[in-house]
């Protein structure tokens, strides 16, 4: 057999796990499991909930009180024991996930952290910005982050009041600048590139959709928020998708289902729990978030109500800027095996 063969056969032989797994690791992938269909296991709970008569009146009233909650555009419902939960060090520590920081960031201030990249699921902005696993408060006393993810999430019973008490929040425009103007510290995390940046998320490789993400720079200017670029080397190597190029039949039918629902569906695949080459688990790799330093914005001059497009593409350079800095200086420790090097691509 050539060694090209054997290298095939390699690459479609399963690799299983061992029975000996410590214990450490065994509970980290439990918790990463359990995080990782959570948005599963609360409807079915709920739905089981309501098979108990009983629990009827009580279950009325509960989804009374989701279908007018305004917490979702107000900030969410930050618990903080909820961010401090022990299960999240384990989390954090299946890939591991580290958070550095580049720069101070002064308490009084206001901030918007951009995200990037996107990756399949975000795992790494899960970790660093909706729990302390990582420590971010330690890093950045006085600084009170809210991680942003699409209002849909917040209709899906039970699960929405978890990610509430994890200081996570609608995306909206009125969430934003509800948070934005509710006290010095107050920031919001958003992971620029959304649902289209996901589908080029693939190991090696940072292409990202930032060139046309003005709004984002429009709210920090509005609201008087430095911009602050964060990178997670990383993030794309958790998981593998099918290919669907640019123009093909996979790729068409993601993006209407974008088009129609707000999201789109990546067809992607890792690991499993007893081998390391089947399944929708997350692989074991290091996510290195980097927070850069904060890139201050102009203010609107008497009688401006919306920044000029100037404005924006100006601060949308000195964004891009922070952004490939932090790459340039951590590629060749936290990215050695990729492909290519940081791209915007849209």
């Amino acid at each position: 057999m050539t060694a090209s063969e054997t290298a095939e056969n390699d690459k479609h032989h399963v690799h299983w796990a061992p029975l000996n797994v410590p214990l450490e690791r065994r509970l980290q992938m439990l918790v990463t499991i359990t995080w990782f269909f959570m948005v599963w296991i609360c409807p079915i709970i709920f739905i089981y909930l309501m098979t108990i008569r009983w629990l009827w009146p009580m279950l009325l009233l509960y989804i009374t009180y989701i279908t007018f909650d305004k917490a979702p555009e107000t900030g969410g419902r930050r618990i903080e024991w909820v961010r401090h939960w022990g299960v999240w060090k384990y989390f954090a520590n299946y890939f591991p996930a580290t958070l550095i920081k580049e720069s101070e960031l002064d308490p009084k201030g206001n901030y918007i952290f951009g995200y990037h990249p996107h990756g399949i699921i975000s795992m790494g902005a899960v970790a660093s910005f909706a729990t302390e696993a990582t420590g971010f408060s330690k890093q950045f006393p006085g600084i009170v982050p809210s991680l942003l993810t699409l209002t849909s999430n917040f209709r899906i019973p039970l699960y929405r009041d978890l990610i509430l008490s994890m200081g996570i929040a609608s995306v909206s425009r009125e969430s934003c600048k509800a948070i934005l103007s509710s006290g010095p510290g107050r920031s919001i995390v958003i992971v620029i590139g959304g649902a289209s940046e996901s589908l080029d998320a693939r190991p090696g490789i940072a292409d990202l959709t930032l060139k046309r993400r003005l709004g984002f720079i429009r709210m920090a200017i509005k609201q008087r928020a430095s911009l602050v670029p964060v990178f997670s080397f990383g993030e794309n190597e958790l998981f593998d998708q099918l290919e669907n190029k640019r123009g093909s039949a996979v790729w068409k039918f993601q993006k209407r289902m974008q088009a129609a629902l707000g999201f789109t569906l990546p067809l992607f695949h890792a690991r499993g729990v007893f081998n390391y080459d089947y399944g929708v688990l997350p692989f074991r790799h290091p996510i290195a978030t980097v927070v850069g330093s904060p890139i201050t914005v102009p203010e609107l001059e008497d009688g401006q109500s919306e920044p000029t497009k100037e404005q924006l593409l100006a601060v949308q350079e000195e964004y891009i800027k922070g952004l490939m800095t932090i790459y340039d200086k951590y590629k060749d420790v936290y990215a050695k095996d990729r492909k290519q090097d940081l791209r915007i691509v849209a």
